[in-house]
């Protein structure tokens, strides 16, 4: 059942959906003219991006939904006696039609969407989410599922299957299993509405996102931004009809620069200002009374399945086990972070005063570029001309190969999701394993951010045939320009690890299960791969392999590269305090124990002044825009990042403790981590691996505090 939970997430997510039909058998067979419901006759089976339409979706949905509805009737009016094979396994096999379905639709409506798609969503979504509910809740089917999970002889089983009958019987009982009738009625409803209100707020992100436009066109008020900055929001005007003119956007790759090296103040602060109040703006598209729906709905149906919050009900299913957990690791980071930050502001107050500034949060970024420049000698433009997009990856790939013996192979048949993407084949030890999507750039049908997906999941046949994955990583960063190519920043180069990470533990996964591969693990350890990626992006040795100049071929400099590291916590106070205020306002949210009627706003400023934020420093993500959490499926998880900061400081510790590519540490990780997907508890996992209890010294000792 742990299939169906994830699903459901992953419908929440990304706005999947799908109908549920009362038809005849023969009413519900395939059609053969509507590509989704063919096999893909593509390379590798991935989705024909080039061919399907619109009107292929509903109809596909409404067969899928009918056959996985067929598929589990089988199985609860099987006559023998329940066993692994016919009712665990056979659970396990069932809805492959509607996870094809789901995987293309979800995913598309994440990085290609449109306005009849966000329709299609919008219709069909409550219709999803109430077939996967009949499923979880139906009495005759968790008999069935219980009598194995009471019954069933584990001794000759393998601990992947051990696992697969505690993930789905727990699945069960978290998806409603044990309640009575009436409140299985109202879970549905809540259900329904949540999944409504998650697609409604991410619609108006997305919208919001792509309604914001600076356009200038006095060149004065470009001072201070560097060339290519420039030349980014020239093409970008042009593009949207402003030929001679310059636009900025809040995509991050536009706004940051501006943050950073604008010098016109006014600029900085209105383009601040359109990024940090998006949703919450009283009009249409206002998410102030979706976070106040969706954080009572959530408590509801916590209170509804038992729990005294929705904090409680959610970790109780991850590494942290309690809010209290999770609060105790952020309080102690954030004490120490604050306290940093503290001290920056006075250093960045001495600076702005000769501007006869008072330094406010759209000033953080500029003087801290100023304060980089006087303290190291070291501006993020100076180190772009060697972070070129495609040596990047290339470097990334080269660390990959001789950590887990893999190589990429560009294939331009492949179809893709965009012109502008890049397909590989994956291979390990000679064999495929995996095929790779890189998805690079911004567009208006694409949300902001950066994420790893897939689009088909890793499993194997019960004949052993082995389901190769697909995989996708989608990153928004700057496109190139008709004078350079695309020029990463060193957030953007630890972004590209970061998700390469997520892509990883997809592709290398080795697993019997669907529902068990890949990134199916809990969400405090699921970054636990993505976030030990970052380390090998600015390591010396890493980057002297691909940091070369763009014009000039030279590899960075050795000077460069030390300042970059006297430069390596430079700043962190403010960047972990942001960070971890976000993980604490996710929290303040989820363990509210009664409904919330309050003031979204005065909810928020109260619990960051609870925190002891400063005013100077706002949390990385305000209530209104926090799709992390309400449009995701990161709701009382957020703080995730931090719990899983010092486990990936602390695995690598291991490869620092003998060298960068221990391969005997490599293999382990691999081994006990990024190809066994959820087949074991992530405890065990990560004792297998590390041989003892996390460490936060590791963590604390990189972020210097």
């Amino acid at each position: 059942m742990k299939k169906l939970n994830f699903i459901l997430v992953l419908i929440v997510l990304l706005g999947l959906n799908a109908c549920q039909q009362n038809e005849s058998k023969e009413k519900n067979m395939k059609d053969v003219t509507n590509i989704l419901l063919q096999e893909f006759d593509t390379p590798f089976g991935v989705p024909p991006f080039d061919k399907i339409v619109n009107a292929d979706y509903k109809p596909a949905f409404k067969v899928a939904i009918a056959e996985l509805q067929s598929e589990v009737d089988a199985i609860i009016n099987n006559t023998d006696k329940p066993t692994f094979a016919n009712t665990i396994v056979a659970l396990e096999r069932s809805g492959s039609t509607l996870e094809k379905v789901e995987g293309v639709f979800g995913n598309l409506m994440s990085c290609n969407t449109n306005d009849e798609m966000q329709a299609l969503a919008q219709e069909l979504n409550p219709q999803v989410t109430a077939a996967y509910d009949e499923i979880s809740m139906n009495n005759d089917l968790f008999k069935k599922v219980k009598s194995v999970y009471d019954n069933c002889d584990r001794t000759n089983l393998t601990q992947e299957q051990k696992t697969l009958i505690n993930e789905t019987y727990k699945g069960f009982v978290r998806g409603g299993a044990n309640l009575n009738d009436e409140q299985k009625a109202k879970l549905k409803e809540i259900n329904k509405e949540l999944g409504t209100l998650s697609l409604n707020f991410g619609t108006n992100i997305l919208k919001e996102t792509n309604n914001f436009k600076i356009v200038i066109s006095d060149e004065n008020k470009l001072s201070g931004l560097p060339q290519g900055v420039i030349d980014a929001a020239a093409i970008t005007a042009k593009a949207k009809g402003e030929e001679g003119k310059w636009m900025f956007t809040v995509q991050k790759s536009s706004m940051i620069p501006v943050l950073s090296y604008a010098d016109d103040r006014e600029l900085r602060k209105e383009i601040y200002l359109g990024y940090t109040t998006r949703g919450d703006h009283n009009d249409s598209l206002d998410n102030k009374e979706n976070v106040r729906s969706l954080v009572n709905l959530r408590l509801e149906k916590a209170q509804l399945m038992g729990y005294k919050n929705w904090a409680h009900f959610i970790l109780e299913d991850n590494m942290a086990k309690t809010p209290e957990k999770a609060y105790e690791l952020m309080s102690n980071v954030a004490e120490r972070a604050i306290s940093r930050a503290k001290e920056e502001l006075v250093d960045l107050q001495k600076m702005a005063a000769a501007d006869n500034i008072e330094i406010m949060p759209w000033d953080w970024w500029y003087y801290t570029e100023k304060m980089r420049m006087a303290k190291y000698n070291l501006s993020e433009e100076e180190l772009k001309p060697y972070f070129k997009l495609e040596t990047v990856r290339d470097g990334m790939f080269e660390v990959a190969a001789i950590l887990y013996d893999l190589d990429f192979k560009l294939n331009k048949d492949i179809p893709k999701m965009d012109p502008l993407a890049e397909a590989y084949e994956v291979y390990r030890n000679g064999e495929l394993i995996s095929i790779l999507y890189m998805d690079y750039y911004p567009r208006a049908s694409k949300r902001v951010g950066a994420w790893m997906t897939s689009y088909r999941k890793q499993q194997r046949t019960d004949d052993g045939k082995n389901i190769i994955p697909v995989v996708s990583l989608t990153t928004n960063f700057t496109p190139p320009t008709e004078s350079a190519p695309a020029l990463l920043n060193l957030d953007e180069v630890t972004t590209l690890y970061h998700e390469f990470g997520h892509g990883l533990h997809g592709m290398l996964s080795n697993c019997e299960y669907h529902s068990l591969s890949g990134t199916s693990v809990s969400r405090d350890f699921v970054e636990l791969p993505s976030q030990i990626m970052e380390n090998w992006a600015l390591e010396p040795e890493v980057l002297k392999n691909y940091a070369k100049h763009y014009e000039t071929g030279e590899t960075i400099p050795d000077e460069l590269i030390a300042k970059m590291q006297k430069a390596g916590t430079f700043n962190n106070g403010f960047v972990v305090s942001e960070f971890v205020a976000a993980g604490v306002l996710d929290m303040a949210w989820h363990k509210i124990e009664t409904p919330f009627t309050g003031n979204v706003n005065e909810f928020e400023t109260a619990a960051m002044k609870e925190l002891g934020l400063i005013d100077e420093i706002v949390v990385r993500y305000r209530s209104t825009y926090y799709s992390h959490v309400f449009a995701g499926g990161y709701a009382a998880g957020y703080y995730a990042y931090l719990w899983t900061a010092v486990l990936d400081a602390d695995a690598y510790g291991a490869f620092q403790e003998t060298s960068l590519y221990d391969k005997e540490t490599a293999d382990s990780f691999y081994k006990n981590i990024l190809s066994a997907g959820g087949t074991d508890d992530v405890e065990n996992m990560w004792k297998k691996f590390r041989g003892r209890e996390p460490n936060i010294d590791f963590y604390l000792k990189r972020q210097g505090l």
